[in-house]
């Protein structure tokens, strides 16, 4: 049987403080310029208490909720990402040595404290575990990345309450947290007392709650949490069909449709600034006016960037409208081909932050209408030419 567990609010707050005694720099979801986003936390008084918001295509709002839940919002500004995959991380310095030994390089290998995530959204923890596979378990490992990853420590929690924007539904990454948290929760709020119901993912997950003293939960309790994770689904915003979406747009690579997308998107990268999937860098090296010291940087890309393509000669995707349909193609396409599934975890950040409000999942949709009346009218054979009288 599953070992299920619950405590309060006091028992949330216990598991922060023995996460940082620790030695755990310890993040969740933080209320920051009226938006929440992962940051520090200490306490259950720095979470959101009372605070959801409104999602929709170009919108984001915070509001009172006017009750005592602490993670009664959808999608955090920003993901998990940051914290494993810094927008901006110096590599090494350098100065001048001497005429013997040339230049001295100072790599990078700061003594890092190990992250634990308390809250962490179920879409989030499944795009943690795709950077992982991506950055960490093929041939070449990214080293920096493995080193923030190791030994961080994963609480995720249910998404009790989804916004227009949300779609994980579709793709199996949500509500509930699904395998690669060390603790999952869902919060009840409304359904009895205040109380989190937690379920141990891995042996350090259950030490955890044992420390903190989390008693058995409850029948109740757990059909508390099942009605909480039923009702998200139901309040799912979005949807996604994921059946044969490698063949739907590759069939769509010439679709008249990329100029109507491209007449409205600004090139302004911001979906990829807050996908929790996309890992595009690229290296910056700098040096001072005297010459006497320099740097090298790598800081986060964008597909979305006419330079990103660029090779001796130029550009390769010049245009808006090819930009675009490389973002998508890859997103939700070649990326199964080359990790073995979407690399979409359907969050929604891409269309609530983008300031013209495109919807990959209304841009899907009509691609694959298209590719389904080509394929209808090529079932339906050539048409007979007309009669000339």
């Amino acid at each position: 049987m599953t070992d299920v567990r619950v405590f309060g609010s006091d028992g949330l707050d216990a598991t922060i403080a023995v996460l940082r005694r620790r030695g755990y720099d310890v993040f969740g979801p933080t209320l920051r310029d009226d938006v929440v986003t992962y940051g520090p936390i200490e306490s259950v008084a720095d979470l959101p208490v009372g605070r959801g918001d409104e999602q929709s295509p170009a919108r984001y709002r915070s509001r009172a909720r006017g009750d005592g839940a602490l993670f009664g919002y959808a999608a955090p500004v920003q993901s998990a990402k940051a914290q494993f995959l810094p927008s901006d991380e110096l590599l090494w310095t350098s100065r001048p040595g001497d005429a013997a030994s040339g230049p001295v390089i100072e790599r990078q290998a700061a003594e890092r404290r190990p992250v634990a995530f308390v809250g962490l959204r179920s879409c989030d923890l499944a795009a943690v575990l795709q950077q992982d596979r991506i950055l960490t378990q093929r041939a070449h490992a990214d080293v920096a990345y493995a080193g923030r990853r190791a030994g961080a420590f994963l609480i995720a929690v249910t998404c009790s309450d989804p916004a227009d924007t949300c779609f994980c539904a579709s793709l199996g990454t949500g509500p509930s947290p699904g395998e690669g948290a060390d603790v999952s929760l869902t919060e009840i709020v409304g359904d009895g007392p205040h109380r989190f119901v937690a379920t141990p993912g891995s042996p350090r997950g259950t030490e955890l709650l044992d420390a903190v003293g989390a008693g058995p939960a409850s029948d109740e309790d757990v059909a508390a949490a099942h009605r909480v994770e039923r009702r998200a689904v139901t309040r799912m915003g979005r949807e996604l069909r994921t059946d044969d979406l490698v063949g739907v747009l590759y069939a769509s690579t010439e679709s008249p449709h990329w100029d109507a997308v491209a007449e409205r998107c600004l090139a302004c990268t911001n979906c990829t600034l807050v996908c929790p999937t996309c890992f595009c860098t690229t290296i910056t090296d700098a040096g001072d006016l005297t010459g006497g010291a320099a740097e090298r940087r790598r800081v986060w890309a964008s597909c979305f960037t006419k330079d990103y393509s660029y090779i001796h000669g130029g550009s390769v995707r010049t245009s808006t409208q090819a930009r675009y349909r490389q973002w998508i193609t890859h997103k939700l396409a070649t990326w199964q081909v080359q990790f073995g599934s979407v690399g979409c975890v359907g969050c929604g950040r891409c269309i609530t932050w983008c300031p013209a409000g495109i919807d990959l999942t209304a841009e899907v949709a009509t691609l694959r209408a298209g590719d389904t009346a080509l394929k209808s009218s090529r079932a339906a054979g050539p048409r007979p030419s007309p009669r000339e009288d």
